[in-house]
């Protein structure tokens, strides 16, 4: 009977315990698949990309494929390559044929362009029915544009791809890619603790603007690009993340979270979805991860990677 009543107590005690708070992030990877970067071969990349996420026990990433790089110089075993990301348990999705900004065309040439990269991607393994803007320009201040768009993609059973975590990897990238070009010495050891740190502290950020704009800590999805940066170094964001609280999960458990059904109007759609919502709630600046801006982070890199005096 004792037994009885304690379990019946433990049960109304967890009924009204409130939700136990949890920082969740799953992994996504723009532009595979990517040419030569500042070290490594495509080959090499991908190689050591699926066995960086195999050492820290990521399940399943998913890489945003641009079927129009196959074409360029380094294009050559792309295929391939995106063959091997799905045989090591990632996933696949829509992010247009030729990456092209949408702001730059009309709703009906952007359309045309994701429908030519949804016919290379349709019937192979691991392909999801998610579509990511490049830039993530869904339309800037064209509403007409940007709802076009929307209608487009229900239409065609394709979901935005959104992000609410960047740390503008691709600058960090460009960035070395430039000092390779001018024989700068680089300092590698500052040049990865600069790229953990830099994703770990975007997504500490964005778990705070969630708190602020939904009052809960919905799945962040981060952006990344299938760099040589990360192939060299996704173990060890791994391994910050979790030391802060953060579970890595699926992309399919990201893309379930209710942010996935949320079309926020804001006088301007380029960004990421938490920044979006936070806007539309008005939740005053900052709503913006300080190192996107180019003007603090291209400084800090040369200071910290390169050593040169700003």
């Amino acid at each position: 009977m004792m037994r009885r009543f304690v379990l019946m107590v433990m049960a109304c005690l967890a009924a009204t315990a409130p939700a136990i708070a949890q920082k969740r992030i799953a992994l996504t990877f723009d532009d595979a698949p990517r040419a030569r970067g500042p070290f490594l071969t495509p080959d090499e990349r991908t190689e050591r990309l699926i066995a960086g996420l195999r050492k820290a026990k990521v399940r399943q990433a998913a890489f945003f494929v641009v079927p129009g790089n196959l074409s360029a110089p380094d294009g050559v075993g792309g295929e391939r390559r995106i063959a091997a990301y799905v045989r090591a348990g990632h996933v696949i999705a829509n992010h247009s044929f030729t990456h092209p900004a949408l702001k730059s065309m009309t709703a009906e040439a952007y359309l045309a362009d994701i429908d030519r990269a949804s016919g290379w991607l349709m019937g192979r393994k691991g392909l999801r029915p998610w579509f990511r803007f490049p830039f993530l320009d869904e339309g800037g201040t064209d509403k007409a544009k940007r709802d076009a768009v929307r209608a487009g993609l229900a239409a065609r059973q394709l979901s935005n791809g959104y992000v609410t975590v960047d740390g503008s990897d691709w600058n960090i990238e460009g960035l070395t890619i430039e000092a390779r070009k001018a024989g700068d010495p680089i300092d590698m050891d500052a040049l990865r603790d600069l790229y953990v740190e830099t994703h770990v502290e975007s997504a500490e950020f964005s778990d705070r603007l969630a708190k602020q704009a939904l009052g809960r800590q919905p799945v962040q999805v981060m952006l990344l690009h299938e760099t040589d940066l990360a192939a060299y170094w996704i173990a060890d964001l791994v391994a910050a993340l979790r030391s802060k609280g953060w579970e890595i999960v699926t992309a399919d458990a990201a893309y379930r979270d209710p942010i996935a059904q949320a079309q926020p109007d804001t006088p301007s759609a380029q960004g990421n979805r938490l920044e979006a919502i936070a806007w539309d709630k008005g939740v005053p600046a900052p709503r913006w991860y300080e190192r996107n801006t180019l003007s603090i982070a291209i400084p800090l890199y040369r200071q910290r990677v390169l050593h040169k005096v700003p």
